[in-house]
């Protein structure tokens, strides 16, 4: 059953829990048309702590923030969806309804920042689900973490399908002063049909490129990541998403091979069904070509960009197009020798 304004059609099971609620259909019907409309519900977080730390080989950072848990974009294919599940909830239509919200995100930051214990290091935002979805234009959980991130000079790196990104680059541009900000922005494909049936609550594909092109006027790092790229279905369109980036001003790119870990599987292929049911097969196909025939595998170092004949075909078109558009295959490597705790030094002044 399509719902409206969301990605996922259904809550798939819980892997955690042995019940399962089952909503009365009647209670989330839209007013106007009939049509399903889950409303969006937002809950506090009680999180003590808001800097998380990972030790995974496929991410280029070692700690992150995210003020949100689930994300109203409402994306089909999140690999985020499953963390849900850790929370009671569904990996579906619960993960784009159901946000819990970290009232205390800048609070807890400046505090972890202000301890001896915190080594500068760059903090990544985003990790998990999109800091920049739409709560955040009233709530401006992230805006305020940006503030205390330029209050201690240390560095950011932010990624996100929202062009709400740009509000925030006056802060953005104070913390690239001291080279310790950038910003990548996912584009997944450049049909606008497509993204609203794929991304339902993201920014569309124009208003992101024209978010990079405000970052870049504001003299801040920016680059692109072509993500995830479903075999199949948007393989094609990524010379011209990296030639439209460039176009915009972005100078690195990167890209990302679908991923569908747990849940996402079941989600993806009945989205596929509602969407494409004609080419759900030749890309279901695809994406077990590139997974060792199947649907996910979960290794380190195969995980992001797959294996096999055809992954290496997106590999090589990814390479030849990045060098055609004149984009580094990666962001500046950005400093914490900034870092000033308020009343102290900054990590560069106490080293002379």
């Amino acid at each position: 059953m399509e719902s409206k304004g969301r990605g996922a059609g259904f809550d798939p099971p819980n892997r955690f829990e042995a019940l399962r609620y089952e909503p009365d259909p009647e209670d989330a019907l839209d007013p106007e048309d009939g049509q399903p409309a889950p409303r969006t519900v937002f809950l506090r977080d009680p999180s003590r702590s808001i800097i998380a730390t990972n030790q995974s080989p496929d991410v280029g950072f070692d700690a992150s923030i995210n003020p949100y848990r689930g994300c109203e974009h409402g994306c089909i294919y999140c690999y985020a969806r499953p963390t849900h599940e850790y929370l009671g909830f569904s990996a579906g239509l619960d993960f784009e309804t159901r946000i819990l919200v970290k009232e205390r995100a800048p609070e807890l930051l400046r505090s972890e920042l202000a301890a001896p214990r915190w080594k500068p290091q760059v903090i990544a935002i985003s990790g998990v689900t999109d800091a920049y979805q739409p709560v955040e234009r009233r709530l401006g959980l992230t805006r305020r973490c940006l503030e205390v991130l330029l209050e201690f000079r240390n560095p950011v790196s932010i990624i996100t399908k929202n062009r709400l990104v740009a509000r925030d680059a006056d802060l953005l541009a104070g913390l690239a002063g001291f080279g310790a900000a950038s910003v990548t922005v996912s584009v997944t494909t450049l049909d606008a049909a497509l993204a609203r049936a794929m991304e339902p609550r993201a920014s569309r594909p124009e208003l992101r490129l024209e978010a990079i092109a405000r970052l870049v006027e504001a003299r801040v790092p920016v680059g692109v990541l072509v993500a995830p790229i479903v075999p199949g279905l948007t393989d094609h369109e990524m010379p011209a998403i990296l030639e439209a980036a460039r176009g915009a001003g972005a100078s690195f790119a990167g890209f990302v091979v679908l991923r569908l870990p747990h849940a996402v599987k079941e989600l993806f292929a009945e989205w596929l069904a509602r969407h494409f049911a004609e080419r759900r097969s030749k890309v279901l196909n695809r994406v077990c070509a590139v997974r060792g025939g199947r649907l996910y595998d979960s290794r380190f170092a195969t995980r992001q960009r797959g294996e096999g004949p055809f992954a290496e075909q997106i590999a090589r078109l990814f390479e030849v197009s990045r060098r055609r558009a004149g984009l580094a295959p990666r962001g500046p490597k950005l400093s914490s020798d900034g870092f000033l705790r308020p009343g102290g030094s900054s990590q560069q002044l106490a080293l002379l």
